[in-house]
């Protein structure tokens, strides 16, 4: 676990959340408690990217879940291919804070060089040939086989960040260090970081079941304490939905979506106003809040954040159904090519 001094200076990075104000440590009870004891024991730090969705304890439970299960419980896939995979679906989705977490921790579970290329794209260049397989198939490249015991865990590792990517873009800027870090200590802030970031004790898959009541469908592709996890989740994240935004509005994102080929909507927002126009007013706010979630987060601002009724628990709820909505579409676009088995090294 993190040093005591370090984990409180980490915490103060909540402060950098915009538009919701999550849950101090210090007020934390119930889920929110046990969750927030589960970030800190096996994640290092209490990331903001997990905190944020405090506001709603079982989505945060939820978002903490597949996080947890996925990128660090996992013991099929090495944690270098799923930082490697977790990185290219930052790049590929231009989440900026995310990219930053994430290479400084690949820089300790790799060689520098092929950190750096993943980080900036150049996914063709790294010498390591199953991280570079696994990192082109996170960035899209459909023609890669990914080692069929690996398939899950990576698979799982795609889907929690283009969640994660999504509310991230919304609910945080662009870098995960404070603005006051000088630039001439930046990286060496990084570097701190990342060792922080990395695996030490190897966490016990499933530990994070208890937090979220049984039930849900889990996705095709999962299996194991994995499948469990993400059908918990999954429930979370649909019951989230449902309580934050009416039927209609559910329907016209889930039908967007359906139709999405994973094409990036542009600069403008003007793709917005035809879809929500025919709805009755009190869901237009909401209903675009929840399509510029799912398809282009980076253009969420304040002016859409307050034409969104119901406050930090309405926000967070509607944020992470849209998000999880996409990220199950992204996930089903990318494809599944799964080879002979292979054993993380």
């Amino acid at each position: 676990m993190t040093p005591l001094p370090i984990r409180l200076a980490l915490r103060r990075t909540l402060k950098q959340v915009r538009h919701v104000r999550p849950v101090r440590p210090r007020s934390a009870t119930g889920l929110v408690k046990a969750v927030y004891r589960q970030v800190e024991r096996d994640f290092g730090m209490l990331a903001p990217p997990t905190a944020l969705h405090s506001p709603a304890p079982e989505v945060l439970a939820a978002a903490w879940t597949i996080l947890r299960e996925s990128l660090i419980a996992g013991r099929t896939a090495s944690r270098a291919a799923k930082e490697a995979v977790a990185s290219a679906v930052s790049v590929r989705n231009a989440c900026p804070y995310c990219v930053e977490v994430h290479s400084a921790t690949m820089a300790g579970l790799m060689s520098t060089t092929d950190a750096t290329a993943i980080s900036d794209d150049n996914i063709e260049t790294v010498a390591d040939p199953e991280i570079r397989a696994v990192a082109a198939w996170a960035r899209g490249d459909g023609s890669v086989e990914l080692p069929a015991a690996q398939a899950a865990e990576l698979i799982a590792v795609a889907f929690t960040f283009e969640y994660l990517n999504r509310v991230v873009h919304v609910f945080l800027g662009p870098s995960p260090l404070p603005p006051e870090v000088p630039e001439n200590a930046k990286r060496f802030v990084r570097g701190m970081l990342g060792r922080f970031l990395r695996p030490g004790a190897e966490p016990v898959p499933g530990a994070a079941l208890e937090l979220l009541p049984a039930g849900g469908t889990a996705p095709d592709w999962a299996d194991g304490p994995l499948a469990d996890a993400f059908a918990r989740a999954f429930k979370a994240f649909e019951a989230a939905g449902e309580r934050a935004l009416s039927a209609e509005v559910r329907e016209l994102v889930e039908g967007r979506l359906r139709d999405w080929t994973g094409e990036p909507k542009g600069l403008s927002r003007s793709w917005v106003e035809p879809l929500v126009s025919a709805l009755p007013e009190q869901d237009r706010g909401p209903a675009r809040f929840a399509l510029l979630i799912a398809f282009s987060a980076f253009q969420v601002d304040e002016s859409i954040v307050e034409n969104v009724p119901g406050g930090d628990v309405v926000l967070v709820e509607i944020a992470s159904w849209a998000a999880f909505s996409a990220a199950r579409r992204a996930v089903e676009l990318r494809g599944v090519r799964a080879g002979k088995e292979k054993t993380a090294r």
